[in-house]
Parts: C-alpha cells; structure tokens; sequence
C-alpha cells in the first residue's frame, strides 16, 4: 500500500482507483488549496456521522465553509478552523442537516482573538423556505429572533468580533451562475440545483491553484449543473440514495446511476462522495460500482473530516 492510501486509509477513506492524490490529516497545506468535509452524513442519525458541512482551506487558512448542518459545530474545531480566517459562508438550502449549526458556529465570534468581516450568501426564498436574509432575521434579528442577544453579528457590536455583511439572496432560478464572493484570492459562484421543492444552490469556488465545485442535496434533472461544474478539479457529490429508491426520494436525491452520468459528464479530475445515509452506507461498495461504470476518474468515499488538496498537477 502506498504512503499516500495508507494516509486514506486511516482517515476512514477509500480510494477506489490508484494515482497521486494528497489526503492529509489536515488541510493546512501552504500553497494550495482543499477541501475537508466537516460532516459526511445527512439527515438521520443512523449514519452515525454529522451532518453536511465543508471548509474550504486556501494557503493553509480556513477561508470558506460551505453549510452548517447538525454535527459542523463540533467538527470545526476539531479540524482547526478559525472565524477569524473565514472571508465567506455558503448555505445551499435550510434543511437541518445543511443549516442547524450556523447559529453555534457563529456565537463563536464572541471569542475570537481579532475583529472579521465574513460575506454570507445562501438562496432566495419559497412558500415553505426563508431565504438567506429571512434566516438570519428569523435567527438573530432584534428581540423576535431566536437567538436575538447575536443581533450583534450584523455590525460586529454588542462583544462580538464577527460582521456578517453582506448578506446575500440567490436567485435560484437564474439561467447564468452568481458571482457571491470575490477576493485577491478566490471567487465563489452559486447556481440552483434541483432538490425537489426546496430552493437549493450548488458552489463553485476558483482560485490559483484551481476549481472546487460542491453540490448540495439535488436530483440531477438540471442540465446547466453540467457546465456549472465542468473544469473542476474535485467534485463533491451526494450519495444518499440507492438506485431502487422510491419515487419521493428520487425527487430530492440523485441515485448512483444519475451521479455517475453527471460525473461522467463533468469530467473531474476527482470525485468525493459524502452526504451518506443508513441504507447508503450499507451498500456503498455496490453503488460506487455503478457510478464507475460511467465515471472512470478516482473516488473517494468521504467521512467526516476527511481532507481532499488539489490533485497532482495543481
């Protein structure tokens, strides 16, 4: 086994087909960039893992985390993430299982060692779903928020650190992607995925060192996620469902037939699975069989806090 699978190994991860490809404890690599799943899991607790949630490090700093669900509270400090680093938060939909920790996650500005501004974006809204701007009013807006003593969060006042500004509506339905983010180092662009009826949003994210693209719960049935997507170096796609599913799940959830296709189509240089159910799991050997009979780069089947940098070459 080599040094770099057996690094895999230990993490929890498989390798599904050989090459170079860093998976490290930690994504604090200077020079480069990576992406470390905070949670692998989803929305029921037979995984066994935490919810959604991924950082993304740049030069060896916690610059962006992409949903918060149940379980991202704990994993971000266990992977060394810092408020302090972050410039940008993506929330691609208002499930639980993507959205319950940010309120945990941001009290932290309470503590941080020095002031930070971050941009918050996530997507408009629905009959049955706030939007970004709702949530965060809905959270901490004046003395009818849940959390209403964070109302500080939108000016940095009342001893915390942290400014949560701007903070950004999506329009899902748009035909092109939405620049939502854009520094010296990166740029971050949000497109509406289909997950059923809840207004969802995809991520992709250019730097120097190259293109990360992270999708969300989706069903696959939007055809502009393939260009989205396309000249990623590392796709992140969810595994939630098996190929026999029903009807309702297949509505909100892609099936390994329907990953492999997007993949396939896509073209990453690499695959990371995670968003990993009870039933899932039990058959993830099985169902990574079929995604590589369309999709034939290397797959990693992701757990929490598992690390990905940018394949050789990058």
């Amino acid at each position: 086994m080599n040094h770099l699978l057996r690094i895999a190994t230990i993490l929890g991860l498989t390798a599904v087909s050989a090459g170079a490809f860093a998976a490290e404890p930690m994504c604090r690599s200077p020079h480069t960039m990576g992406i470390q799943l905070l949670g692998s899991g989803g929305p029921i607790s037979d995984d066994a893992r935490a919810s959604s949630g991924e950082v993304i490090w740049i030069d060896g700093k916690s610059r962006l985390l992409i949903d918060a669900g149940g379980g991202t509270y704990l994993r971000f400090g266990q992977a060394g993430a810092r408020l302090e680093d972050l410039h940008f938060i993506g929330i691609s939909h208002f499930h639980t299982d993507h959205s319950a920790d940010l309120p945990a996650i941001l009290k932290g500005a309470y503590f941080m060692a020095s002031d930070n501004k971050v941009t918050l974006a996530g997507p408009d809204g629905s009959d049955a779903f706030p939007s970004m701007t709702a949530f965060f009013k809905d959270m901490f807006g004046g003395k009818t928020g849940s959390f209403a003593y964070l109302e500080g969060l939108r000016d940095g006042s009342d001893g915390l650190h942290l400014t949560v500004s701007p903070i950004v509506d999506v329009d899902r339905h748009a035909e092109k992607p939405s620049l939502v983010y854009q520094d010296a180092e990166v740029k971050v662009y949000a497109y509406g995925i289909p997950h059923g009826d809840v207004p969802t949003l995809a991520f992709r994210i250019e730097s120097k060192y190259g293109t990360i693209v992270v999708s969300a719960d989706q069903n696959g049935t939007r055809q502009g996620f393939v260009d989205f997507a396309k000249g990623a170096d590392i796709l992140v796609m969810p595994a939630a469902i098996d190929d026999d599913a029903d009807a309702a799940s297949k509505f909100l959830h892609a099936p390994p037939t329907v990953v492999g296709k997007l993949a396939a189509a896509i073209h990453p240089k690499v695959l990371v699975l995670n968003h990993f159910m009870g039933k899932s799991l039990r058959n993830k050997d099985a169902n990574v069989k079929i995604i590589q009979q369309y999709y034939h780069g290397q797959v990693y089947e992701g757990r929490d806090l598992s690390c990905f940098e940018m394949p050789d070459g990058k």
